[in-house]
């Protein structure tokens, strides 16, 4: 039934680069965006939303309509730092941050390894977080910094692209090891001498390599590749078509969410871990991850998948979709 009264929902988006609508250069916020409107459509049913980017400042225009929103969401991905006053993966200052009213955060995530929350980091949380709204992390490690920053009305569930893979293991996947292989690599966390070993060995042991360059820059760091792979081409809609449609294909490569997206269609996958999120993500739900330079545990998952189960938190879950049911109910 549709409400009479539908609610106001503002969402800083990372899949948004501008707010003029242009995508995200990455194409992994386009996941995470996908997976963030299934669970706000699963919590809220209908609903008004205003999708501000991440990635720049919000317009006046914006900052008004974010003051008269309901429910204010950060949509997942990499976007809080110990240093946001200097990695601003989230946009916003605190001169702006007013306009900011009580944002609840959805399976977001720490940017790499830091020290704890700096003054303004601090600061600006008080600005722009809820007080008495559920906040959701990528991992154990955002919420122990978010902790430590004085923020306890956290539950770790993890990134929701991963909460359809509840129960998974690798009973759930391919068996075999597949014709080819889909690889990713990493514009920004470069390792030239590691990724070629890891293409080599893909080359080996598989007929056929495809990559997808998922990041801005992902094409020019191929480019100093000379191996025998097809490039697929670096379109959202594409990939997924990809995945559809070659069912003998496994993956393994160094981006996080088009790994989880792999394993979301029936794709046997590994997931290399280049910094915190993988690592992370993997100690914490189980997802099947490796150190990129272990070639030797790779070139065994190749021929056999190592047993793995992918277990979230449905309690955490539950709590984080719950909380808005008291403004349902005075919409309705």
């Amino acid at each position: 039934m549709t409400r009479s009264n539908p609610l106001k929902v503002c969402l800083f988006d990372p899949a948004l680069q501008e707010n003029s609508g242009r995508e995200s250069s990455n194409l992994g916020d386009l996941i995470i965006h996908e997976a963030v409107d299934r669970e706000l459509r699963t919590a809220l049913g209908d609903f008004r939303l205003t999708r501000v980017s991440s990635h720049e400042t919000p317009t006046p225009e914006l900052r008004r309509e974010l003051r008269s929103c309901d429910i204010t969401v950060v949509g997942g991905s990499n976007i809080l730092t110990s240093e946001m006053n200097k990695y601003r993966q989230w946009v916003i200052s605190i001169r702006h941050a007013p306009s900011v009213r009580n944002a609840v955060l959805l399976g977001v995530g720490w940017w790499k390894y830091q020290p704890p929350p700096n003054l303004y980091t601090r600061i600006f949380f008080r600005f722009v977080l809820s007080r008495r709204g559920v906040h959701s992390t990528r991992d154990a490690y955002t919420r122990q910094h978010l902790a430590t920053a004085g923020w306890h009305n956290v539950v770790n569930t993890g990134c929701p692209t991963i909460w359809p893979l509840d129960g998974k293991n690798e009973s759930s996947f391919p068996q075999r090891k597949g014709d080819a292989v889909l690889l990713t690599l990493t514009d920004f966390e470069r390792n030239p001498e590691a990724d070629k070993a890891l293409a080599d060995l893909l080359c080996r042991e598989y007929r056929q390599v495809y990559v997808f360059p998922q990041g801005k820059y992902d094409l020019e760091y191929l480019a100093g590749f000379q191996n025998r792979w097809t490039l697929l081409d670096r379109d959202f809609a594409s990939f997924r078509r990809f995945l559809t449609e070659t069912p003998s294909v496994d993956y393994i490569g160094t981006r996080l969410h088009g790994g989880i997206f792999a394993l979301n269609h029936g794709r046997r996958g590994l997931i290399l871990e280049v910094d915190n999120r993988a690592k992370e993500m993997g100690k914490d739900f189980g997802l099947p991850t490796v150190v990129r330079t272990d070639l030797e545990r790779i070139r065994a998952w190749i021929d056999r998948t190592h047993p793995f189960q992918i277990r979230l938190d449905q309690a955490a879950i539950g709590r984080w979709r719950d909380q808005f049911k008291p403004l349902l109910r005075a919409a309705g």
